[in-house]
């Protein structure tokens, strides 16, 4: 037969034969059960590597951390920083002013700042007062050309402050412009000319 036991008459010696026979492989395997059912499952990707589960979601972990940080500081950018910055700084000031008494007097240095900051209109020290603050807050400004009046160019560059007023170039920027006025002047005049008889 295909399972290999003998079909027809058989005695009972020949029964007990062939069943421990067929019993033998099993004996063989009976360790390879017991490590097997103790045994961890192997994951594998389609190469046929092994994978490491623990390290891949360790790995996707820190690259959603990372999503989400980076996606909380361009959600911080959206709202404008310069704004925020501001708003933090009117909460701070106004905590600031609720922690003060509601009577102020005369000798409250805050609030003689705030007056003192202030400009009035018709205050005759008042353009003293921001000739200092500009002079103090003044930057050193680079020199400018101080000369006569540079040829155009097609930028509006002004020269560098050093240039001594003559004109080096092969002449590309007066042709230009004479192109552009030559042809202005011919749409000009050909609207005029069709708008003659009118």
């Amino acid at each position: 037969m295909s399972s290999g036991v003998r079909a027809g008459l058989v005695s009972a010696d020949v029964l007990r034969k062939e069943q421990q026979e067929l019993q033998k492989p099993d004996r063989n395997i009976k360790h390879l059960e017991e490590e097997s059912r103790n045994a961890k499952t192997v994951f594998r990707d389609k190469s046929g590597r092994k994978r490491n589960l623990a390290q891949e979601q360790l790995e996707q972990r820190l690259k959603a951390e990372a999503e989400a940080k980076r996606e909380e500081q361009y959600a911080k950018w959206g709202k404008g920083l310069a704004q925020e910055r501001q708003q933090q700084q009117n909460v701070e000031d106004a905590i600031k002013e609720m922690q003060k008494p509601l009577a102020r007097y005369i000798d409250d240095q805050d609030l003689d700042r705030m007056l003192r900051e202030q400009e009035r209109e018709g205050d005759p020290m008042a353009a003293l007062i921001k000739k200092r603050k500009a002079k103090e807050n003044k930057e050193k400004e680079k020199p400018r050309y101080k000369g006569p009046a540079p040829p155009l160019n097609r930028f509006n560059i002004w020269p560098g402050h050093r240039w001594d007023g003559v004109d080096r170039s092969n002449g590309f920027e007066q042709q230009r412009f004479a192109r552009i006025a030559n042809k202005k002047a011919v749409q000009e005049l050909a609207y005029k000319w069709s708008v003659e008889d009118m």
